[in-house]
């Protein structure tokens, strides 16, 4: 059986208290699992929080004792690139930071505080990263699939094609060809750990928690109920207006889930815990801004029940 915890940003103290309500008891430096249960960490361990490197203490040494598993969520994924110069672009990283360009500048700044944390360039930094690639982008756990942001047959079949899923690190050549623009491992790559997003038309666009412009949106692409755009658009409170008027795209499909139940995390919901539906739940309610940290107690149920969350925060 299996407990699912969503993102967690460097928020230890909530992780431990997490923890104790699921009945896992402190051992060495990480916690020891109820017996006949295993945790499931969903990614993004990492950024914004105050004890980013406790966080990773706890998640690390559980993985190692065999009392968790841990997939990569978009923010692991980036520090990997952040920390690895790109060949094609000498003195550059994968995840541009050394220059003065915009893009740097905001690159920097979503990763301050885990460098101040960690120190940035040491060698206590790169064990980290090196640890980070040991990370699969997926696990399907027989009767239930984890993923970071958006679960894809088809992405996760081209990423397993081009060698990198379960069990295999993500290489130098890997980390390359899922950085390269416009090749299919990209593209599968950031629809796994960053979900489904669609370019907004005519110039639109929302703002982001920093008030950086996106002028694409993110897709609950599981809500096949719905009929409107506003209804699967995921855009922060106060800005649905961007969606007036809006067309259903005609290539924007949701088909049904079918199979075992999938869990995200990435999206920051916010107010009272709930499943999505009984296929999908995302564990994702924004600890990082004052919310709650969630986990799913899972008994082998087929379909999700809100009865089998658990969580701390306000």
């Amino acid at each position: 059986m299996y407990d699912i915890i969503g993102d967690i940003h460097g928020y230890a103290e909530e992780l431990g208290a997490l923890l104790d309500a699921l009945g896992y008891a402190p051992s060495g430096r990480g916690y020891r699992a109820p017996v006949g249960r295993q945790l499931v960490f969903l990614g993004d361990l990492i950024d914004r929080g105050p004890a980013q490197i406790r966080v990773l203490e706890i998640a690390r040494a559980m993985v190692d004792s065999g009392d968790a598993l841990c997939i990569m969520g978009n923010h692991e994924f980036n520090a990997i690139s952040y920390a690895t110069e790109d060949p094609g672009y000498p003195g550059e990283c994968f995840r541009p930071n050394r220059s003065d360009s915009a893009k740097s500048v905001k690159n920097r700044a979503q990763h301050v505080d885990f460098l101040k944390q960690v120190g940035g360039g040491t060698k206590e930094h790169m064990d980290w990263v090196r640890w980070f690639r040991t990370l699969p982008p997926f696990i399907n756990l027989g009767g239930l699939r984890v993923v970071h942001g958006c679960w894809d047959g088809d992405a996760i079949a081209t990423l397993m094609a081009g060698g990198w899923g379960p069990g295999a690190a993500l290489t130098d050549e890997l980390l390359a060809e899922v950085n390269r623009k416009g090749s299919p491992m990209m593209a599968a790559r950031k629809l796994l750990t960053c979900g489904m997003e669609l370019d907004l038309p005519d110039g639109r666009f929302i703002l982001d928690k920093s008030g950086q412009p996106h002028f694409e949106v993110r897709i609950a692409n599981w809500r096949d109920w719905a009929s409107q755009l506003h209804e699967v658009a995921l855009v922060p409170p106060g800005q649905e207006e961007q969606l007036e008027n809006m067309d259903w795209p005609a290539d924007l499909v949701i088909s049904k889930i079918e199979g075992p139940p999938i869990f995200v995390g990435h999206y920051w919901f916010s107010g009272h815990p709930v499943v999505e539906s009984p296929k999908l739940a995302c564990l994702d309610w924004s600890v990082a801004k004052g919310g709650k940290l969630v986990a799913y107690r899972w008994d082998g149920e087929s379909e999700l029940t809100n009865d089998k969350l658990v969580w701390v925060g306000q």
